[in-house]
């Protein structure tokens, strides 16, 4: 298997039409590996969620290609790549997206019943990853139960439950108090990378770049810089 988890290359994505057409990418082309937390900052409006969207199979780019641990995604039909994203692919979510109205457990089921999974075995597999995450002694509890931390630690046992090539992060330390918000990274970069998953996570917390093994700079929609980051 390659090294190479995530291939974009160039990438152009925009908005409108005529005077009111607004470039959101432009010529971007950068390359995420197995094994490594990739983070992908810049400033409000630079193009971070739109790059997001399209490596993982959510937008369209009007031109370019994405390669996806092998697959040439935005060649596939969009059955395949709804698939693909069920199969391959874990968001962890800014507003961490859990049902209120189901137990800790049962949100961490989703992925598995989408894919049609027993239901006993299903949960069973939450509370693996339930334990995995420290909370298996929450697993009966709403979501309004548990404090900002527990809740994104939550959304990302339900993100790796499918055992995902890419987890990909959006502003995960957004919702979160600085202490909280590295020892949620700092899980991630010690509990959840390993040498066959990839990490991607797009912020603006300069408070966790530390914990990255490369950082892409985004500006006006344009890939600016690669720096390696402080991870060792």
């Amino acid at each position: 298997m390659t090294d190479v988890a995530i291939d974009a290359k160039a990438l152009n994505k925009w908005f409108g039409e005529g005077e009111a057409r607004t470039v959101a990418l432009k010529d971007v082309s950068f390359q995420a590996k197995f094994g490594e937390m990739l983070m992908i900052v810049g400033p409000s409006g630079s193009g971070k969620t739109t790059l997001l969207s399209v490596i993982s199979g959510v937008l369209r780019p009007d031109s370019g290609d994405v390669t996806v641990a092998g697959t040439d995604l935005w060649k596939q039909s969009g059955d395949t790549i709804a698939e693909f994203r069920l199969n391959r692919i874990g968001f962890v979510f800014q507003d961490y997206h859990l049902f209120p109205r189901l137990t800790t457990a049962e949100n961490v089921a989703i992925p598995l019943i989408l894919k049609r999974r027993d239901w006993d075995d299903a949960m069973s597999e939450a509370l693996k990853y339930l334990d995995i995450v420290g909370l298996k002694k929450r697993a009966e509890l709403p979501p309004v139960k548990l404090s900002g931390g527990e809740q994104q630690r939550v959304a990302i046992a339900r993100a790796m439950v499918s055992q995902p090539d890419i987890l990909i992060f959006d502003e995960p330390t957004a919702s979160l108090d600085g202490d909280t918000g590295r020892a949620i990274i700092d899980f991630v970069a010690h509990q959840v990378l390993n040498d066959k998953r990839c990490i991607v996570i797009v912020t603006h917390d300069a408070r966790i770049f530390d914990y990255a093994d490369r950082v892409v700079h985004m500006e006006d929609g344009q890939l600016k810089s690669i720096d390696t980051g402080g991870a060792s």
